[in-house]
Parts: structure tokens; C-alpha cells; sequence
């Protein structure tokens, strides 16, 4: 090989190597822009999450902090005759209550049946009895119906507002939107991971192996230590 076709390889080689840094140096331009980005969304619900976590995570005793006294109301509306034979028909007919103003989404359900109990030294029966549980983040009303009575009770309880964000941390009381909005916190948490390390290494061979080693590592000891 000659000097002259060495100098052409040589500048070969380094017009490849200038083009590989410039893909690179676009591609990390372009990853600290949807870094930056997905990270004002994950701030914006992050404070949420991270004000109303941090009431949860104390909601204990010896460092319990108070999410504020609910409210609580209650009143014995009247049966329709003729009286609802199940509990979702029960429902039913509350929701067509258009005073009531009951929250839209429908909690718990419960039915339990007659049964003996225990009072003393003497026995009795207990009759049936229905629950049932409407709920959102600001406020649950719990309806009680014992059987053979021509009335439910209902107790309406409003939380406070800081209850009322936790309610929306645990998405108490919400839709399936509620639900799927906050995927997209959860996904945004895990993209600014990825980019985070992405952008860490820099591409860089060393750094890369260095990153996948360590986070292998961290995803081995959860394992075993879940085992």
C-alpha cells in the first residue's frame, strides 16, 4: 500500500468517525430535549404524588400526621313500594334520586344473610343485611338496609382537603381516565429513567456496560430478596 491510498483510508476513517460523533452528539441533543420534557410533565403530578405520598407514609403512629377530621352527615330515607329485592336494584333506585346527588362511582357491595348470633346467655337471628358504598375523592356515602325495615340509612362523610389529594394518590372514587392519566405519570417516570442513564453514559461503551451491570445487580438482589 502506498503513502497516498494510506492518507485516503486514514481520511476514510476519520470521516466516519466525525459522522458516528455527530449522530451521536444529535441523538443525545434530541434525548436531553425529551428528557427535559417528560420531566416538567413528571414534575407537575410529581408534586402531587410526592405531597400527598409523604401524609401516607406518616399516616402511623409515633410520627402520624392528620389528613384532617372528616365531616359527617347522615339521614333514614323511606323504601318505594315496592321495596328493591336486591341490593343492586337498591342501588339502582338511588341513583335515580336526582336530590340525593350521590357520587357516580359505586363502591363496595354487601349482602349478608341472616344469621344466628350470640347475645349473652340467649341466641337470636340476625336478619339480612345490605351495604353498599358510593364514593370520590371528596366525599363516600355508605348506605345501611336491614331486612324486614321500610327505611336505609345513609351516611354521607365529606373528607378534608388533604384527604380529598389522597383519595386522588390512591384514585379512590375515580373513573377509568383518572386511572389511565396516571399511567401516564408512571410512564413518564420510567422514560426519565431510561434517559437519565442514557444520557449518564453518553453512549459511551464503558459507561453503557458499567450502568446495565449496576442496574442488573440492583434487579438480582430485588429478586432474591423477594424470594
Amino acid at each position: 500500500m502506498t503513502s497516498i491510498d494510506s492518507l485516503v483510508l486514514m481520511d476514510d476513517q476519520q470521516r466516519a468517525e466525525r459522522a458516528t460523533r455527530s449522530r451521536r452528539a444529535t441523538f443525545i441533543k434530541w434525548l436531553r430535549k425529551a428528557h427535559g420534557w417528560v420531566g416538567l410533565w413528571g414534575a407537575a403530578l410529581g408534586l402531587l404524588f410526592g405531597v400527598t405520598g409523604f401524609v401516607l407514609n406518616h399516616r402511623m403512629e409515633p410520627l402520624r400526621i392528620s389528613p384532617g377530621a372528616p365531616q359527617v352527615s347522615s339521614i333514614q330515607l323511606a323504601l318505594p313500594d315496592p321495596a328493591p329485592e336486591t341490593p343492586r336494584e337498591l342501588a339502582k333506585w338511588l341513583k335515580s334520586q336526582a336530590d340525593l346527588k350521590l357520587p357516580e362511582h359505586m363502591g363496595r357491595v354487601q349482602k349478608e344473610p341472616a344469621h344466628t348470633v350470640a347475645w349473652g346467655d340467649r341466641t337470636t337471628v340476625q336478619p339480612e343485611h345490605w351495604q353498599l358504598m358510593f364514593s370520590a375523592p371528596n366525599e363516600n356515602v355508605n348506605v345501611e338496609y336491614w331486612s324486614g325495615n321500610d327505611y336505609i340509612t345513609l351516611k354521607r362523610t365529606h373528607s378534608a382537603l388533604m384527604a380529598t389529594l389522597t383519595n386522588l394518590h390512591k384514585g379512590v372514587g375515580m373513573s377509568v381516565g383518572w386511572v389511565l392519566f396516571i399511567d401516564t405519570f408512571a410512564g413518564a417516570l420510567i422514560l426519565l429513567s431510561l434517559t437519565g442513564v442514557l444520557l449518564w453514559t453518553e453512549l459511551n461503551k464503558r459507561k453503557t456496560i458499567g450502568a446495565v451491570l449496576l442496574i442488573g445487580s440492583i434487579l438480582v438482589g430485588l429478586c432474591v430478596g423477594l424470594m
